[in-house]
């Protein structure tokens, strides 16, 4: 049987949602499988819904955006309610827990964290909240492993910026790991 996962990614724009489906998609490329990123903008760039479609396979993909999801990431209310679709049974939803505070009980296994106020209070940044998201995925769904998503992480921030980066990766591990 073939391997074909399903990750989306929604946000405010201007959180930094697309980089850490970028991050994903990266990882998955290195472990030698195929991947694919569609990432969607409203008009509103900047503080409007976003999200990232991230596909997974060991086949070639053949359609970018996601229909089947296995997991979605939710870091506003806004964007949960525009991109809450095409949701698998019993799909992985991980909500920022601050600011979707309307959740649907419909199966799916409900995740709720404070990631802007992790990055804020543990490390510093907000700008790191798409790095801690990524730890999260990583460390609940174990789609790609820690080492290829550091590489992949390292591979695209700014220089100067790695030590922090990886200690918000890390943290985002450390509370998916505390969650499993």
């Amino acid at each position: 049987m073939s391997f074909h996962y399903e990750a989306r990614f929604a946000a405010i724009g201007g959180q930094g949602i697309i980089t850490a489906g970028a991050f994903l998609a990266t990882a998955a490329t290195l472990e030698g499988k195929y991947a694919t990123q569609s990432p969607t903008y409203t008009s509103q760039v900047r503080g409007g819904p976003t999200k990232v479609d991230v596909i997974i396979s060991d086949e070639e993909i053949l359609f970018p955006k996601g229909n089947k999801l296995d997991l979605f990431l939710a870091m506003a209310q806004k964007p949960y309610d525009r991109y809450y679709t095409e949701l698998k049974p019993n799909s992985l939803v991980i909500v920022e827990e601050n600011l979707v505070q309307k959740v649907h009980d419909d199966g799916h296994r409900i995740i709720r964290v404070p990631i802007i106020e992790l990055a804020e209070k543990k490390i510093g940044l907000a700008v790191t909240i798409s790095v801690i998201a990524t730890g999260l995925v990583v460390a609940l769904t174990e789609i790609v492993t820690p080492d290829t998503m550091q590489r992949a992480i390292l591979s695209r921030v700014p220089k100067g910026t790695e030590a922090l980066n990886m200690k918000a990766f890390q943290l985002g591990m450390d509370v998916g790991e505390e969650l499993k």
